[in-house]
């Protein structure tokens, strides 16, 4: 064991001692290293705790119910501004779209219709269609941020009902089997953790009773691995390094779901909802992308790691506990990822010489100035980019591609003006001499706003 292994193990050993879990299972999932566990505890049975051993991961299950909506949306079954009446026939809230309810806007009532956390009986397909009438709209569509395990259960329906197929038969399929997570199931399987609520003022541990959530199990029913999820957060954080042929989901899809819609507290910015998906902001553009997960007796954190210096491609990790009121297991997931960059960080890979940029691009290398601002153009690893002459080094720049049936024409595909196009304008001679970004004249020389005259080129 590595001394970064053990300051990982040590945490998590903290947080089962500290915390009072019967058992905590966690992962790290990174490009560059092998993958690390740490088990720590009892299963609450006949079973042996290690890495094998399932827990119930609650929520977390939405991040694929998420996954299987977006596959749909980029195989044309369906677009993310449609109303769920479109596709299926329900006695009420059919108006409110795809895109509300994936990022928790819909203003749809957190549960199903009646007590079902006092019985533990949820309904099934039919049951949640019939009672969807008594269901309340809490808040206007739009208005702001209110969780509805609800609404993600009718997304779940909507993606079996457009596949031909129940929800858990599409999730395994077109998820589960592709990218790998053998121990991902519907059902706890042989090996799973018992559920426990810990005493406040003693030391006994009350197992919970076994929950099924029938129709709204998008919402919730997944049980799995800590190795499982941690390679599930690595591949919402990095698709690409685990899905290169994007047959699970192109990594422009994942970006898409990233993007924030909304946040989850108006005063303290300190994390927000994009499609499906729970972002925590670090701090120095770092972000940490998945979802926490609590069900009677367990509760589970699953995020992947994105940006700042010392990150590795494809870093997850999961912490999975067999407590219902541990909050600590919550908080873990980002402090270990925080450690394991900070004291293992990614090698530094060695520059290299490359190409030259091509010659239609050379002469618009270099400085120039647009709104009184300076910004340089420049060539790197194949890709015409720009940025703010005095931009923090931290800050992305923007990324241009030419457009194949437009000469010295180009898109923004990332960074600032990410979408708007780059024009170029050359003199007689071939030389570049204006280029608009955005519309915005871009010229060598600092210049005011004074209108340009274009028939005299001055």
């Amino acid at each position: 064991m590595t001394a970064v292994d053990d300051r990982l193990s040590r945490m998590v050993r903290t947080v089962q001692a500290q915390g009072r879990v019967p058992a905590v299972s966690a992962a790290l999932h990174r490009a560059d290293r092998p993958l690390w566990t740490c088990a720590v505890g009892g299963t609450g049975n006949d079973t042996e705790l290690g890495p094998g051993t399932r827990f119930r991961i609650g929520s977390v299950t939405k991040t694929f119910t998420a996954v299987l909506t977006l596959q749909c949306r980029d195989d044309g079954l369906l677009d993310l501004d449609d109303p769920l009446g479109r596709h299926l026939d329900l006695p009420a809230h059919g108006e409110l779209t795809v895109r509300r309810l994936l990022s928790h806007t819909a203003g749809l009532q957190r549960e199903p219709y009646g007590d079902v956390w006092d019985t533990l009986r949820m309904p099934d397909v039919e049951g949640l269609a019939a009672d969807l009438a008594r269901a309340e709209r809490v808040l206007p569509p739009g208005r702001r941020y209110h969780y509805s395990n609800l609404g993600m259960a009718l997304l779940g329906r909507l993606v079996g009902q457009l596949r031909g197929g129940s929800w858990a038969e599409v999730l395994g399929e077109r998820v589960l089997t592709p990218l790998g997570l053998a121990e991902t199931s519907a059902t706890p399987g042989p090996h799973a953790a018992t559920g426990f609520l810990v005493d406040a003022y003693s030391d006994e541990a009350h197992p919970e009773p076994p929950t099924d959530f029938g129709a709204v199990g998008p919402a919730a029913q997944l049980w799995s691995t800590a190795s499982d999820m941690a390679r599930w957060a690595a591949f919402l954080a990095d698709p690409a390094a685990l899905d290169p042929a994007g047959a699970v989901l192109a990594p422009a899809t994942l970006d898409e779901m990233r993007w924030p819609v909304t946040v989850t507290d108006e005063t303290l910015w300190a994390g927000g909802f994009g499609l499906g998906l729970i972002l925590v902001p670090q701090g120095e553009r770092i972000m940490h992308v998945g979802h926490d997960g609590a069900m009677p007796g367990f509760l589970a954190g699953v995020y992947g790691r994105r940006g700042g210096e010392g990150t590795p491609g494809a870093m997850g990790v999961a912490v999975l506990g067999s407590s219902g009121t541990a909050g600590e297991v919550i908080d873990l997931p980002h402090r270990l990822l925080a450690a394991a960059v900070e004291h293992d960080p990614a090698d530094i890979a060695p520059w290299r010489p490359g190409a030259p940029a091509p010659e239609g691009v050379r002469g618009l290398l270099g400085r120039w100035w647009g709104e009184g601002f300076e910004y340089v153009f420049s060539w790197h690893e194949g890709e015409l980019r720009a940025r703010g002459a005095d931009d923090p080094a931290g800050r992305p720049p923007s990324v241009f591609v030419a457009l194949p049936d437009r000469p010295d024409v180009f898109r923004t595909v990332s960074g600032r003006e990410a979408g708007e196009l780059l024009r170029l304008t050359r003199d007689e001679h071939g030389t570049v001499v204006r280029m608009h970004w955005a519309t915005y004249r871009f010229t060598r020389h600092q210049e005011t706003f004074e209108r340009y005259d274009f028939r005299s080129g001055s």
